[in-house]
């Protein structure tokens, strides 16, 4: 590696550095994380350490999979700069998932399940994205391992794969997003709006939540889903004949989201088909109440 661009690097990682607190470990970091940027495609531990000559694999080894620390003081680090540079009112927290397709089934949440990466069902892990954005700059906040009910559902495993205690009660991806928005608004980053695609917005505990915390959210549905207008009122009408209501009922009938939208003759809207090619869909922004 060329020895300015690696003085470059561990000036620009400077104040992470300062938070790992063992020397051993400021000096693997700069190492390890020139061998994920660098050339080669295989960027597991013994192919970036025969690539280089300055990082030893046992060392580079241990820094990785016995090299414990608190990620909190690198998370404030992160969240800091990441709010000096795009955080304020016009900025967007956008969450989503992210796939990284896997062979075997040794890595921790490794599962048949769908990889956003493939448009497909694959063997993959699945992670909760939690991105900053303001304009054309996003900045990545965290990324939290979603773990499915494979293996939440097998202790053995989780043991054997070291997952830490607190972290093997199965949680859905929402309920995990919404653990990353409250941390991110504890730390003190500014942003505006919540903005989440279909694989959240069709979570109803999900959008009370954002609605709970009083922020402003706006989320993706599904085509088909049941929707009502936003001055529904939920009413108890007298049953005709048969056993009486024991519950309230919505005092409109509820239409799938397509059929509301294409009759609304301000905006055309087209929905996306597929998993390939450029979207090219407008998406309308109306406020309905979901069903």
């Amino acid at each position: 590696m060329d020895e300015d661009w690696q003085a470059d690097l561990e000036r620009w990682l400077a104040p992470y550095l300062e938070s790992l607190g063992n020397k051993t470990r400021r000096r693997m970091c700069p190492a390890y994380i020139a061998g994920l940027i660098g050339p080669g495609d295989r960027k597991s531990i013994q192919p970036m350490a025969a690539r280089s000559d300055a990082i030893p694999y046992d060392r580079l080894h241990h820094f990785i999979g016995a090299g414990l620390w608190d990620s909190a003081p690198l998370e404030a680090t992160l969240w800091n700069q990441a709010d000096e540079l795009v955080g304020g009112d016009g900025a967007w927290l956008i969450i989503d998932d992210t796939a990284l397709p896997k062979k075997g089934k040794a890595s921790v949440g490794v599962a048949p399940q769908y990889a956003t990466a493939l448009g497909k069902n694959a063997n993959c892990q699945t992670l909760v994205s939690m991105t900053l954005a303001s304009g054309e700059v996003p900045l990545m906040l965290s990324l939290r391992l979603f773990l499915p009910e494979s293996w939440t559902s097998d202790t053995a495993r989780m043991e054997k794969a070291g997952v830490p205690a607190p972290l093997q009660e199965y949680r859905t991806k929402p309920e995990i997003a919404i653990e990353e928005i409250d941390r991110v608004i504890a730390a003190g980053v500014r942003f505006g709006c919540v903005l989440a695609d279909a694989g959240y917005g069709l979570s109803a505990p999900f959008r009370q939540a954002l609605s709970a915390r009083s922020l402003c959210w706006a989320v993706g549905i599904p085509r088909h889903q049941k929707v009502y207008p936003a001055d529904v009122q939920l009413i108890f009408p007298a049953a005709g004949r048969g056993r009486p209501r024991v519950r309230h009922v919505p005092d409109v009938k509820s239409m799938a989201a397509h059929v509301m939208l294409e009759g609304a003759k301000w905006r055309q809207i087209s929905w996306r088909k597929g998993t390939k090619g450029r979207l090219t869909a407008r998406f309308a922004a109306m406020r309905v109440r979901i069903a």
